[in-house]
């Protein structure tokens, strides 16, 4: 059974940096892609990020330059490094497989930017 844990959630400023990460446990994800999605309040869950076993990273428009995912597979964990922060870019934050899988969804961490 895999359990996903996203961290490093909290409050920030317009113009401020966080890194989420997410710890991977049951079993090594290091062969998968790995994406962070985040959805956003009445909005539905969006992929932000997502890097394959090889390491090649794309990002939609919406956060490309101010968001890097990176992964560590000696830590069975990815993480989301998100700079310039913005309004719009608070949402509760998930990892997962991409394509993600269903039962492998975690409680996610919140992200709140103030204006």
């Amino acid at each position: 059974q895999v359990q996903l844990v996203e961290s490093g959630g909290g409050l920030v400023q317009a113009g401020g940096s966080l890194r989420l990460s997410c710890a991977a446990s049951g079993r090594s994800l290091n062969a998968n892609s790995m994406g962070w999605y985040r959805q956003a309040p009445g909005k539905p869950r969006e992929v932000v990020a997502f890097i394959t076993d090889t390491g090649i990273m794309n990002y939609p428009d919406s956060v490309k330059g101010r968001f890097t995912i990176s992964r560590d597979n000696a830590k069975n964990t990815v993480y989301l490094q998100m700079n310039s922060l913005k309004s719009e870019d608070t949402a509760v934050y998930y990892c997962n497989t991409f394509p993600s899988r269903a039962d492998y969804w975690g409680k996610g961490t919140l992200v709140t930017v103030s204006s």
